[in-house]
């Protein structure tokens, strides 16, 4: 089965409380097949970078229990 890892980007309120309360209003996510998995990251590189390891685990056959 063919997995879909994206990034996304959350503004204003959808930004986690404990980054807002660092003065950010924006943070990106990883989504797998459109569902978020993971934590908030607080810049694209991080999310980015989470993206390409969860691409990384998918191809190499990992089990499903990452799903």
């Amino acid at each position: 089965m063919q997995c879909r890892v994206d990034v996304a980007v959350m503004i204003g309120s959808g930004v986690p409380a404990s980054l807002r309360a660092m003065g950010q209003s924006v943070c990106w996510v990883v989504l797998l097949d459109g569902e978020r998995r993971g934590t908030a990251f607080s810049s694209r590189e991080e999310a980015q970078a989470c993206r390409a390891v969860w691409l990384a685990q998918l191809n190499a056959g990992t089990p499903d229990s990452l799903h």
